[in-house]
């Protein structure tokens, strides 16, 4: 029985990619962004969980691949408990990358491990009010201080996307003071680190475990680099499958990712009827 329709790739390099993954799977590593992709976006980041199938559909598909990885920007221990992956049986394959890799939870065994944050940081987190106010950010706009990165969001703000551009040039010339770079998003921008993405992170952990074969699902600009690290493998001949997961709001995609990768699926209740399909497809093939 082959996969059900609304999960089969689109084009014949992420085709290439789900045959690699389903003929070695032990070989293979399924990489999940967090929000937007297992959690529906919320207008507050703090009431995001998991979509409610992700548990059951990861506990399923974990043991029958090398690895299940998640990698975001949020700390480590906040997706961790917002996903509801602790004390799971069947994820102890499962490894979630924080702060973009900086930090790392283990399933087998329920520690974090990370360095110290960058001092530019701290410096930033000091100057942020006052230059949010000088640049005269509207009502609803709020930070979210993440530990090694601080987000300014815009959702709640009456105009979004033009309270984004209007504080666009601030925040970029504040994290170049303090040795920053500024990721754009979706009615966000994020302060952190230069060098530390999704792309850098998911190629240092696919090249620790000598995993050939990758499928990586993402929703948001920031999860561009890692579209760009699948590519770069396939360059290589190794094989790869990107999925993007288009917002089940009224949202319209980010067209960057869309538009780059072999499958589009409806948000994070999409990504679930994948994971589940290949689950149901891995467990058939035992």
């Amino acid at each position: 029985m082959g996969m059900p329709e609304n999960v089969t790739p689109r084009t014949a390099a992420g085709r290439e990619g789900l045959a690699a993954l389903l003929a070695e799977p032990g070989r293979g590593a399924v990489g999940l962004d967090f929000d937007g992709t297992l959690a529906p976006i919320v207008a507050d980041p703090e009431r995001a969980r998991a979509h409610p199938g992700v548990v059951p559909a990861l506990a399923a598909l974990a043991p029958l691949v090398g690895s299940v990885v998640v990698v975001t920007g949020r700390p480590a221990a906040l997706a961790v408990e917002y996903g509801g992956f602790a004390g799971v049986p069947g994820l102890e394959h499962l490894t979630v990358l924080g702060h973009y890799g900086a930090e790392r939870w283990d399933a087998r065994t329920g520690r974090i491990t990370a360095p110290e944050p960058p001092a530019g940081v701290a410096a930033v987190r000091a100057e942020l009010p006052a230059v949010l106010a000088r640049a005269g950010a509207p009502d609803g706009t709020w930070t979210e201080d993440k530990g090694r990165a601080l987000a300014v969001h815009t959702r709640r703000t009456d105009r979004p996307e033009e309270a984004l551009e209007l504080l666009r040039g601030p925040l970029d010339e504040l994290a170049a003071a303090h040795g920053l770079m500024v990721e754009p998003g979706r009615m966000v921008l994020e302060l952190r680190p230069p060098g530390v993405d999704k792309g850098a992170a998911l190629t240092a952990f696919l090249t620790e475990r000598e995993l050939r074969t990758v499928l990586y699902a993402g929703d948001d600009l920031g999860d561009l680099p890692a579209y760009a690290a699948v590519e770069r493998r396939r360059a290589e001949g190794l094989a790869g499958l990107l999925v993007c997961s288009a917002p089940d709001g009224g949202e319209a995609p980010v067209r960057d990712l869309a538009d780059r990768a072999d499958l589009v699926v409806p948000g994070p209740a999409g990504v679930v009827a994948l994971l589940a399909a290949l689950a149901g497809r891995l467990g058939r093939a035992r």
